[in-house]
C-alpha cells in the first residue's frame, strides 16, 4: 500500500513543525508569560495579606480605643454619680435647715399665739365674773323685781363659782 509508505515522508516534515511550535510555545509562555503572571500572582496576594495585616493593627487599635473609651466613660459616669450624690446631699442639708428654721418660726409663732391666747382667757375670765355679775344683777330684776347691788351680784356669782 502506498499511502502507508508515504505516511513517514508526509508526516516527518508535519512533526519536525509541530516540534519547533511547541518548543517555542513552551519558551514564549513558560519563561516569559508565566512568571509575570507568577509575579503578578505574588503581588497580589503580597497585598492581600498587607491589606489584612493592616485590617488585624486596625481592629486591634480600635478595640484599644475602644477599652479606652468604656474606661473613660465608666470614670465620667463615677464622677457623675459622685456630683449628684453631692447635689443630693447638699440639697437635703438645705431642706433640712430650712424645715428646722420654718420649725423654729413656727414655734415661735405658737408660743405667741398661745400666750396670747392665754392673755385673752385671763382677760376673758376677768371679765366673765363682771359679765356674769351683771347678768346677774338684771335677771334678779326681771325675774324678783328686787334691785341688787353690783356688789351683792359680784359676792353671788363668786360664791356660785367656787362651789362649782
Amino acid at each position: 500500500m502506498p499511502q502507508i509508505s508515504q505516511i513517514l515522508e508526509t508526516y516527518a516534515s508535519q512533526f519536525f513543525w509541530l516540534l519547533i511550535i511547541f518548543g517555542l510555545i513552551y519558551f514564549v509562555i513558560g519563561k516569559g508569560v508565566l512568571p509575570k503572571i507568577d509575579a503578578t500572582v505574588d503581588a497580589r496576594d503580597a497585598k492581600i495579606a498587607g491589606d489584612l495585616a493592616a485590617a488585624e493593627k486596625a481592629r486591634a487599635e480600635a478595640e484599644g480605643m475602644e477599652g479606652a473609651w468604656q474606661a473613660e466613660l465608666a470614670q465620667t459616669r463615677n464622677a457623675a454619680q459622685a456630683e449628684a450624690q453631692k447635689a443630693k446631699a447638699s440639697a437635703q442639708k438645705d431642706a433640712e435647715n430650712r424645715l428646722s428654721k420654718a420649725d423654729a418660726e413656727i414655734a415661735a409663732k405658737a408660743a405667741d399665739a398661745e400666750a396670747a391666747i392665754a392673755k385673752a382667757r385671763a382677760s376673758a375670765l376677768a371679765g366673765i365674773d363682771a359679765v356674769a355679775a351683771e347678768a346677774a344683777q338684771d335677771i334678779v330684776a326681771k325675774v324678783s323685781g328686787v334691785n341688787v347691788t353690783p356688789a351683792q351680784a359680784t359676792a353671788a356669782v363668786k360664791a356660785v363659782l367656787a362651789n362649782g
